[in-house]
């Protein structure tokens, strides 16, 4: 037998009558003395005696030198870091106020950002945003109260619910980050992952029923999270000087993290998943069960869904892959994209099939062009068909179709719910999730006076939880007089509205959004009160400052997209329920200049609309083409819409009747009688008269 090969190889026994040539498999990037390694291509040719059996692998011809694939400069950073330390536990000890290039990239997989005030010309005043890690939301007591505390003695003293159901707390100094970290480690808090190239928070629906598939979601999306955890250290070797805690994690994680029967894993490696240069950009997981889509599900990369028995026994999973919002104004190649079905897995499978999806994006994601380094371009890129196929082969298993759902609903969750174990609930909506001034004292004092757990929401609320039946009426004291009113006394743009911070201390940002959205749903009303649409109609307005979609705006029924100082690109056609990708409707509208756009769109919904069709469909069904045309000749609203606004009701009681029918049909009495007035005519016309 000769063999020639310029790497390590295993080769079959020569009497072997199917002789096979045994390579190190590798598909991608392996934790290798920090190394990356490259696969190489072997061209293998058998030759056959009647006595041996010869084998020859030859590598490809011999070039001057390895030609190593690009990668960006974010990889070397992470490849050179020792898992994630080096520059960045230098960098915090010394006396300026800002870090370099790569500890900048590295304090993300801390859960930090560095930014400056953007406000602010002729100079650069650096802070450190820190968010945190929350499994489906949940934050205890002890925790909630300590970041109260850091928001005033080391933040700017506001809290930010974020759409990912986590704490931000902004303006944090250099000098502090030590101390505001170690102390939410020391309290039951963490920020390891919540930004970096790994999973991020693990979202699932912040209500918190007793119901067995919504327990079992919630459970589901803690060992998830368990799972994708970094295990090498970094974090507290960084924050709490190598600080030892003792974390019990369910043997099922445990076990499912160190298997590696099908290649998985980093052998030896202190991250055994990740490796040294973790996935090629950032990961985000979600879980719900069927009909509560309050999880933006489609946005996800993977999101998972409870399927239950006839009995309400959780049985399995279906898993959908591919989604994410994140985009480049002017490049089409970049683009928002919902998730599809991948196939349906039984209960005790679901940490192995999403590590195998995982395994699948660290192998075989981009790291060259961190623009296209989401799962969702290599879904775009091979198909649905393929990426399943591929992932098999590290999940071991085939994938099930699919179980059918039944349609999927926004729930908010807010006001006062039963918990199903002879608790209450309570939903607050929070204006772009910022909790400050007086709401935050009125939080404050009942949380902590009552010792409850909290929740955050995706859509940028807060829930309290286990509250007794007896402290309903003193609790909604207190919050209303910190302005947390109940649902129905707030203007129901505000309930489903989200904007990302932008300006002043995002350094993404284009234009406003959380310091803009206020007077935006006050105009969007005032066109409402402009066009007779009643108090009571909604739509989903998202802004957010950039195109990165930070508010999830491409799922918005009006989304307003950053695209230049006071200007948005504007995107229509989502839906309530968020599963229809909203598209481009225009580009470079001024601030100024919304009302130009928006209030035919909303003049022409009200009377053109079926009958409790929202606006996002409207908008589908006539077409971007028309919806353009109609916004081209506006001239105000016609006259005839009020010249010819005859009296109808002679009596009080007809009115009365009339205004219940159309208020089943989202209309008001005016409207409805016209459309029968309208219909009649038209019958008559048509040659249908009644003699």
């Amino acid at each position: 037998m000769t063999t020639s090969f310029g790497a390590a190889i295993n080769i079959a026994a020569v009497d072997d009558p199917n002789p096979k040539l045994q390579i190190q498999r590798f598909n991608g990037l392996k934790s290798t003395s920090n190394s990356i390694l490259l696969s190489r291509r072997i061209h293998r040719s058998f030759s056959h005696s009647n006595s041996t059996s010869i084998v020859r692998a030859v590598s490809t011809p011999v070039k001057p030198a390895a030609v190593e694939p690009k990668r960006s400069k974010v990889e070397i950073f992470k490849e050179q870091s020792n898992f994630i330390r080096y520059p960045l536990n230098e960098e915090i000890l010394n006396d300026a106020p800002n870090i370099n290039e790569a500890a900048t990239q590295l304090i993300k997989f801390h859960g930090s950002y560095m930014q400056y005030n953007r406000d602010e010309r002729g100079t650069r005043s650096y802070s450190f945003m820190l968010r945190t890690k929350n499994p489906g939301g949940e934050v205890p007591n002890k925790l909630y109260l300590v970041m109260d505390d850091l928001a005033d003695q080391f933040g700017i003293g506001t809290l930010r619910l974020t759409t990912r159901q986590t704490f931000q707390l902004h303006g944090v100094l250099k000098k502090d980050l030590k101390t505001v970290m170690s102390t939410i480690i020391h309290n039951m808090g963490s920020t390891l992952g919540a930004c970096g190239d790994l999973n991020r928070n693990v979202l699932a629906p912040a209500a918190p029923f007793a119901k067995k598939d919504y327990v079992f979601a919630k459970q589901t999306a803690d060992n998830i999270a368990a799972l994708l955890t970094p295990q090498s250290g970094f974090y507290y070797d960084v924050w709490v000087d190598g600080e030892k805690f003792m974390t019990v994690e369910p043997p099922e994680v445990v076990k499912a993290r160190n298997d590696n029967s099908h290649g998985t894993n980093f052998p030896d490696s202190p991250e055994p998943i990740y490796g040294t240069q973790f996935l090629p950009r950032k990961f985000k997981i979600a879980v719900t069960v069927p009909s509560d889509n309050s999880v933006d599900i489609f946005t996800n990369d993977i999101g998972v869904v409870v399927v239950s028995d006839e009995d309400g026994e959780p049985q399995g999973f279906n898993i959908y892959v591919g989604g994410g919002m994140g985009r480049t104004h002017r490049m089409e190649t970049t683009f928002p994209r919902l998730a599809e079905p991948l196939g349906y897995v039984p209960k005790a499978d679901i940490l192995y099939a999403v590590k195998a999806i995982v395994v699948t994006q660290r192998e075989n994601g981009r790291r060259d062009d961190r623009r296209y380094s989401r799962l969702k371009y290599l879904l775009s890129s091979w198909g649905i068909e393929k990426f399943r196929s591929v992932t098999e082969q590290y999940y071991g298993k085939k994938f099930e179709p699919c179980r059918e759902l039944p349609q999927w609903k926004f729930k908010s969750y807010l006001g006062w719910h039963e918990q199903g174990d002879g608790s209450l609930f309570c939903g607050l909506h929070v204006d772009n999730g910022r909790v400050k001034g007086e709401m935050k004292k009125a939080l404050r004092e009942v949380i902590e006076k009552y010792n409850l757990n909290v929740r955050l929401t995706p859509n940028q609320n807060i829930i309290l939880s286990n509250i007794r039946q007896s402290w309903k009426r003193s609790i909604t004291t207190v919050l209303a007089q910190g302005g947390l009113l109940q649902p129905r006394f707030v203007d129901p743009l505000n309930l489903t509205a989200m904007a990302c911070p932008a300006f002043p201390l995002c350094p993404l940002a284009i234009t406003e959004a959380e310091r803009g959205i206020p007077d935006i749903l006050k105009r969007v009303r005032a066109m409402f009160d402009k066009v007779g649409l009643r108090f009571y109609e909604s739509v989903v307005i998202r802004v957010t400052g950039c195109p990165n979609g930070c508010a999830r705006p491409y799922m918005a029924e009006l989304g307003l997209v950053g695209d230049g100082p006071n200007s948005y690109q504007i995107w229509l056609g989502g839906t309530p329920n968020q599963t229809v990708l909203a598209r481009t409707f225009k580009d470079k509208v001024k601030v100024q200049d919304l009302e130009k756009v928006l209030e035919p769109l909303f003049f022409y919904w009200k009377r053109k609309r079926h009958s409790k069709e929202s606006f996002g469909e409207f908008s589908n069904r006539l077409g971007f083409e028309k919806l353009g045309d109609l916004v081209e000749k506006w001239d105000g609203i016609p006259e005839s819409s009020s010249r010819y606004n005859l009296k109808l009701f002679a009596d009080k009681e007809t009115y009365q009747a009339m205004d219940a029918l159309a208020r089943i049909q989202n209309k008001n009495a005016h409207q409805l009688a016209i459309d029968v007035i309208r219909n009649y005519v038209a019958s008559q016309q048509n040659g249908k008269s009644m003699d």
